[in-house]
């Protein structure tokens, strides 16, 4: 699969602003959340999470922010035909 788009809005010493867009068929990569973060959708539909449980969807809605905390590990994954976009806000 092909890398999703991410592009680093805010970087300073209290956050990290980043927004990701994922064309259908992309992917984060495997990666480890360090810091706790924010996902904050800014288009609707599913993205494909996968990590050691296996894959699951994660259905996003536009404007509907969730938080996590940090020592997440996964590859986020568009398997649909649609663009998907988010906002990531990681708390440092």
């Amino acid at each position: 699969m092909t890398q999703a788009i991410n592009k680093i809005l805010v970087d300073n010493e209290k956050v990290r602003v980043s927004s990701w867009t994922f064309q259908p068929g992309t992917e984060t990569g495997q990666h480890l959340h360090e810091l706790a973060y924010v996902v904050v959708p800014t288009s609707t539909g599913t993205l494909v999470i996968r990590d050691s449980e296996g894959p699951r969807d994660n259905n996003l809605v536009a404007g509907s922010a969730y938080y996590r905390d940090a020592g997440v590990e996964h590859n986020v994954f568009n398997e649909g035909s649609s663009e998907m976009s988010f906002i990531e806000i990681e708390l440092k």
